[in-house]
């Protein structure tokens, strides 16, 4: 596989990592009130990270590039929770996540 079939994976698995992270903080601070959403979270998190790191071992552009959409969309979508909460950290770390990793999933498609 190509450099950039390597560097889209691992900016995917990174995202889909700090993903996980933020949905382990979450379950670990949640309230009994909002116990239900963030135990969805965790379980979604978990399947994506657990699908990006599969990656690494399929060597199909195919596969990374799906996974790699997925964590786009899931990024610009926490983009967009985060101003909507007025939160900058929230806005910001995940929209440049997902133009990182849109921009490794064009390179690899391109390449």
């Amino acid at each position: 596989m190509s450099l950039s079939y390597w560097v889209c994976v691992a900016i995917t698995v990174i995202s889909a990592a700090v993903s996980f992270g933020y949905a382990v903080a979450a379950f670990h601070t949640a309230v009994p009130a909002s116990k239900n959403a963030s135990d969805d979270a965790l379980a979604r998190s978990t399947a994506l990270l657990a699908v990006a790191l599969a990656a690494f071992f399929v060597n199909s552009a195919g596969f990374a590039a799906a996974v790699a959409v997925a964590m786009v969309l899931v990024q610009a979508i926490d983009a967009g929770i985060g101003a909507r909460i007025r939160d900058p950290l929230k806005t910001y770390g995940p929209a440049l996540t997902a133009v990182a990793n849109l921009a490794a999933l064009v390179w690899m498609i391109a390449a």
